[in-house]
């Protein structure tokens, strides 16, 4: 990942006055930033303690590009299909879904089955658009972590998966954006209530991250800040009220949440 950001390796963006600020975080402080890292962003002379900081989600992307199908054992064990797809299934999630670390996953009612699907997610630094591998290798700001929570009955019922994937709180994302990483070579994980239901990596992924960019970018344009899902390994499991769902990517740290009922 060769997009050029301001000192520091780890991003997050916090919660202040006005709405949020983007920050790199040294150890125990955030130096805050005065745009986002992707963007040139320098430090304001501004710190803050990291412990007791209000997290929002790592980025303001314009869209969330998202991945079906690209670990085989999840295409083994998904009731729609049993054969690997011959290109990338692509499907958007509307900003409107994305979720804080710590914000609260509302299940709505009447929906039914309501499952996790821990993914590293990549945020895209550059305007990106018809580009090559090599340059959608280098447009890759840094990695995250996403969980692409799902209305499993609709989302079957549907022949578009946009009812069952863009709800409001179904796409918790964060808690940072780190660089440096490479991220066809992560740990994958999901666990619900301290239960790990999902053990996953990335150097499975059917499609590898530089090239899905690619191919998402002979699509549509992809903006500074976007973030591309990557897609879910075997183990996605259902939710309920109560619990509290924890999605890990390497290097990136633990995106967790609760769940509760719609009200």
């Amino acid at each position: 990942m060769a997009a050029s950001h301001p000192s520091g390796d780890r991003f997050v963006r916090v919660a202040a006055p006005g709405g949020g600020a983007y920050a790199a975080q040294r150890d125990d402080q955030l130096l805050l930033l005065d745009a986002p890292p992707w963007a040139g962003g320098r430090e304001t002379g501004v710190h803050r303690p990291a412990a007791g900081a209000e997290l929002l989600c790592p980025s303001q992307p314009t869209k969330v590009v998202c991945v079906g199908l690209n670990y085989v054992l999840h295409v083994a064990e998904s009731a729609s299909r049993n054969t690997v797809p011959d290109e990338p299934v692509l499907f958007l999630k509307p900003p409107s879904a994305l979720l804080a670390p710590g914000g609260a996953i509302v299940l709505p009612a009447g929906v039914g089955r309501v499952d996790h699907e821990a993914e590293m997610g990549l945020v895209i630094g550059r305007r990106l658009r018809r580009a090559g591998v090599a340059e959608a290798r280098a447009a890759i700001f840094g990695v995250t972590a996403v969980n692409d929570v799902t209305a499993r009955e609709l989302q079957k019922k549907d022949v578009q998966w946009t009812r069952g994937k863009g709800f409001d709180s179904f796409c918790p994302c964060g808690p940072a954006v780190v660089c440096g990483l490479d991220p066809d070579a992560l740990a994958v994980w999901g666990a619900v209530n301290g239960q790990r239901r999902q053990d996953g990596h990335t150097r499975d992924l059917i499609v590898k991250s530089a090239e899905l960019v690619a191919f998402i970018s002979r699509v549509m344009t992809l903006e500074p800040g976007d973030v591309v899902s990557t897609g879910t390994p075997a183990g996605v499991g259902p939710l309920a009220p109560g619990d509290r769902v924890e999605i890990g990517v390497e290097g990136v740290g633990v995106l967790a949440n609760p769940v509760v009922a719609e009200a």
